[in-house]
């Protein structure tokens, strides 16, 4: 059972964004930039699509990418197992709710799939009262982009938060 971990923060992060197999490095390295702006932990979850060192990564992630606090994990269940009290918030297209009525708290953390078949049917199944969507209004668009969504979702989360 391996795990990296940086912990390019100093603080204790205000929520998690973990990305369960993500594929496209650009997107993960805007969602570890947006993870900074906003004290929030990176997940990842492998297999992962790319190696970190990837110029792209470290590109979206521009010079910034040394101080997102990070954590990889080998399996979606050892995150579970390592994260046994945290307040999971799915994000899926086949999701009914919208995101705007999740109950995001301090220290939950939002969950997204990987860009090309989203999150496992298998966890969409366990997860199903927990599963939220962003609005498509457009009958002309079918998704929308990973670091779309979880950038939407981490700055409702941080609303939600402040508020509180």
């Amino acid at each position: 059972m391996t795990i990296k971990e940086n912990t390019g923060g100093d603080h204790s992060p205000l929520f998690h964004v973990v990305l369960v197999n993500p594929e496209i490095p650009g997107n993960t390295g805007s969602i570890g930039r947006t993870c900074l702006a906003l004290n929030a932990k990176l997940h990842l979850i492998h297999p992962l699509g790319f190696d970190l060192s990837e110029k792209s990564v470290r590109r979206a992630g521009l010079d910034y990418w040394q101080y997102v606090d990070i954590q990889e994990y080998e399996s979606f269940d050892q995150f579970l197992e390592l994260n046994p009290n945290k307040e999971l918030i799915f994000f899926s297209g086949r999701a009914e709710k919208s995101y705007l009525t999740a109950s995001y708290k301090r220290d939950c953390a939002l969950v997204f799939g990987c860009e090309s078949k989203g999150l496992a049917q298998e966890i969409t199944q366990e997860f199903k009262d927990k599963l939220y969507k962003l609005p498509i209004l457009s009958e002309h668009i079918r998704s929308l982009n990973l670091a779309s969504i979880a950038t939407a979702a981490s700055y409702e989360c941080l609303n939600r938060i402040s508020e509180a």
